[in-house]
């Protein structure tokens, strides 16, 4: 297993999202509930909370995971320890064109910190799109791993989460508490 990268930028790859032929699935549990990762057979195509929002089912057909998704469960359990501050995965989200410009300009909001949603727009150069980046934001298949946890109201204000608002706060209180030493 790779060791943890204390900080810096996450190494996440986007793949191209592909027919899902031998779709996997593994549940493991976390501080936040319980969280539902879906593999298409080579990248990690979906991380959901249980119950959010726009959670998914496992798909018809999947199978449970043969250790495709180990990496992945591994990541996650070094990030809920405190020990892990960067994901170093491949990931396979299923949209559109603009909300994967969205996704791969999540990944790159360090650790701990915070954006808006109109800083996203604008990083990605759609300085006037921040409801579209809002609701881009809010259809993110891999939570926490594209961590759009992480976008706040231009005020500062926590605003919209699939995971629901009290998962936002737990894991952005999580994230400062244990980059606070490090600071």
């Amino acid at each position: 297993m790779p060791p943890a990268v204390p900080t810096g930028e996450n190494a996440v790859e986007f793949c191209p999202p592909t027919r899902i032929l031998l779709p996997t699935w593994r549940r493991i549990p976390s501080p936040v509930g319980d969280l539902l990762l879906l593999s298409d057979g080579e990248a990690l195509s979906g991380l959901y909370l249980d119950g959010a929002r726009h959670a998914a089912e496992i798909p018809a057909g999947a199978r449970p995971d043969d250790g495709a998704l180990g990496e992945a469960a591994n990541q996650l359990a070094e990030y809920f320890a405190g020990e892990r501050f960067a994901f170093s995965l491949s990931v396979a989200p299923v949209g559109t064109e603009f909300q994967r410009r969205v996704w791969r300009a999540l990944v790159a909001i360090p650790y701990g910190a915070t954006c808006s949603y109109g800083e996203i727009a604008a990083e990605i150069g759609r300085p006037t799109a921040s409801r579209a980046v809002g609701a881009a934001n809010g259809r993110n298949p891999i939570s926490i791993i594209v961590p759009c946890h992480r976008v706040i109201g231009a005020s500062g204000s926590l605003t919209g989460y699939g995971g629901g608002l009290e998962r936002k706060a737990i894991l952005l209180d999580f994230e400062r508490t244990t980059l606070g030493p490090r600071s």
